[in-house]
């Protein structure tokens, strides 16, 4: 066991190296797998560290040094990816939570709360999406009033479509893991 901060390798070199690149402070909102096993504790794997948004840079310049394909991702077999595609809930950059704190000079990665990185799994709710809710669950790291509170009042009126698609995602998760 190491006293190092932050996470174990690979993703502890990744960071440092990522960070070793950097000129001033980033700070990186995490999401997806990465936060799911590092963060709370899931257990399964990933090799991506997905993210929402970067302060103060857009996500381009991240992805560029250490996105899929990049020399870093080579060399560390992780990688960073912008994620697009979902529809966190509208308050979470409030809520956010610091990982690993004082672990690099320049990078600070934020956690999502866990209610908010469940419910920014919704859109997709894909196998791996409905085992880390199941999860995060049965450790108590979500509620299901909170879930449904926060998915009425800052995720579907933030939807773009398939509302109805949602809402029925969301009754099933509540039915099935509590």
């Amino acid at each position: 066991m190491t006293s190092e901060p932050g996470p174990p390798d690979p993703w502890r070199s990744f960071f440092a190296e990522v960070d070793s690149h950097l000129g001033e402070k980033i700070h990186l909102h995490c999401c997806g797998g990465f936060v799911a096993t590092q963060f709370y504790g899931v257990a399964r794997t990933t090799n991506d560290i997905d993210f929402l948004g970067v302060v103060p840079h857009p996500s381009g310049i991240l992805t560029e040094l250490a996105g899929k394909g990049s020399v870093l991702h080579r060399r560390h077999k992780v990688y960073l990816e912008f994620v697009a595609v979902n529809t966190p809930p509208e308050d979470y950059q409030e809520r956010l939570i610091p990982m690993f704190p004082g672990a690099w000079a320049h990078l600070r990665l934020y956690a999502l709360e866990a209610h908010d990185l469940a419910l920014s799994k919704l859109e997709r709710n894909s196998d791996k999406d409905r085992d880390d809710i199941k999860q995060l669950a049965r450790t108590g790291h979500i509620k299901p009033e909170t879930m449904s509170k926060r998915y009425y009042k800052e995720v579907r009126p933030n939807l773009l479509s398939r509302e109805n698609e949602h809402d029925a995602t969301l009754k099933m998760w509540l039915e099935s893991y509590w």
